[in-house]
């Protein structure tokens, strides 16, 4: 099976197991695949590792809240063993690597370039206008209201742009950071918390 076939059938994997929301369902996967491959002809890095962790990053999010980068990693690895893709084994390792350390709620650190880019690129796609729509609808659908999206700013999405490991990926982070900061700086006044 050629790499074009083994990425046909990785997408349709990854589109059915991703969530039917706006929030972490298959538009982020897009996102985040355009995002890491884009970094990934910049940083000459493995594009075919880039694809497949890009695609396969958040396949394990439907089954926990929690970890949900190591439930996808071994979701990958069981996906990609049974159907005997011809990846060379170091690709197949730097491909769990990547998905296993992606998450800002891990504390494995990203150590090969590929996984630097997707970690990078994940985190990208939680800022800006897209990040702050996508923030709004998870508290939204958790329960939440302003007050909790408020705390999720505070406690992830602007301290995200410090979590970058690239100096591309850290230039994208400063205008989309603005955003979510002038938002919440202007949310916190309309409220009127201090």
């Amino acid at each position: 099976m050629n790499n074009k076939d083994i990425i046909t059938k990785v997408r349709n994997f990854a589109y059915d197991k991703s969530s039917k929301d706006d929030v972490h369902g298959f538009q982020h996967v897009q996102r985040v695949l355009k995002t890491s491959s884009e970094l990934g002809v910049n940083l000459n890095a493995n594009l075919l590792v880039i694809t497949i962790s890009a695609l396969l990053h958040d396949v394990g999010r439907g089954n926990a809240k929690e970890n949900h980068a190591k439930i996808s990693a071994e979701i990958a690895r069981e996906f990609l063993i049974k159907n005997k893709f011809e990846i060379p084994i170091e690709d197949f390792e730097n491909i769990i690597h990547c998905i296993s350390t992606h998450s800002f709620s891990n504390d494995l650190e990203p150590m090969t370039l590929e996984a630097k880019i997707l970690s990078d690129a994940d985190k990208l796609d939680a800022l800006g206008a897209i990040g702050l729509y996508r923030t709004i609808g998870f508290t939204i659908k958790n329960g939440g209201g302003i007050e909790q999206v408020i705390t999720h700013l505070e406690n992830k999405i602007l301290r995200l742009k410090d979590k970058l490991h690239l100096d591309e990926s850290k230039k994208i982070a400063e205008q989309r950071y603005n955003i979510i900061s002038d938002f919440y700086t202007k949310i916190k006044e309309q409220i009127k918390i201090k």
